[in-house]
């Protein structure tokens, strides 16, 4: 299997190849233009991304090609975001221009500036402060909630779940109760499926990247009642 790597500052990986809309144009041209993107798109656009956007590779991140679809497209597996249902990483479509063989600098594992402990990681999540929420969002222009915890950690070159619910699966567990700054917060539904994750900044307290109609921006609040109700359990990354 051909091994590339993301040679462009954000790759989108997309559900399907026909997946992007009219408005999505400036994702997938072959230099693709992040800051007219996420400034095309309005309320109802941002939500239309469920269920065609997945997630996205950063420069020099390593992908397997695993399949050929429409001419300009690659299926791409990608290891440095794991998933519960692929020993390979993530899967999904990208833009064949947007990848490139990365020759013998290829990175192996993810590296950052970020000392691998919780607190530090969580300072990087704070400089995300404000950011408008993108889903599958993982860079500088927009990041979903799991988004902002993978990212975080990546920066300090330690590899966790791209989902929350993953993420949550991976955790070291920690009681409700005795939950510290840098651990994370995990909400479910009334069916057990976790569907949001947050970063502990204090109790009962969370820097999250909360999705509303408009695209909510990144904050760190108290938890409300509506948060309070869905908060399933907390769990630990690093000491």
């Amino acid at each position: 299997m051909t091994r590339l790597a993301a040679a462009v500052d954000v790759a989108t990986v997309w559900t399907s190849a026909d997946a992007p809309r009219p408005v999505d144009e400036p994702a997938v041209r072959d230099v693709p233009d992040l800051s007219a993107w996420v400034a095309a798109l309005d309320a109802e656009t941002r939500m239309g991304l469920h269920g065609r956007t997945l997630t996205q590779l950063l420069r020099g991140e390593p992908v397997t090609v695993i399949g050929d679809g429409p001419s300009g497209w690659v299926e791409v597996a990608a290891p440095w975001q794991p998933a519960p249902e692929q020993d390979d990483g993530y899967h999904g479509w990208v833009r064949s221009a947007h990848l490139a063989d990365p020759g013998e600098d290829a990175a192996i594992e993810p590296t950052g500036p970020v000392p691998p402990d919780r607190v530090t990681v969580l300072a990087e999540a704070r400089t995300h402060l404000g950011l408008q929420y993108l889903w599958g969002g993982m860079s500088r222009w927009g990041l979903d909630c799991s988004g902002l915890v993978h990212h975080s950690y990546r920066q300090a070159g330690v590899v966790v779940p791209r989902d929350a619910y993953a993420q949550r699966a991976a955790a070291t567990p920690v009681p409700l109760g005795e939950e510290q700054p840098g651990d994370l917060y995990f909400f479910a539904r009334e069916d057990g499926h976790v569907y949001h994750v947050g970063f502990v900044t204090g109790l009962s307290r969370m820097l999250h990247a909360p999705e509303t109609r408009g695209g909510g921006l990144i904050e760190d609040v108290e938890l409300p009642e509506d948060r309070r109700a869905r908060l399933s359990s907390a769990g630990r990354f690093l000491a």
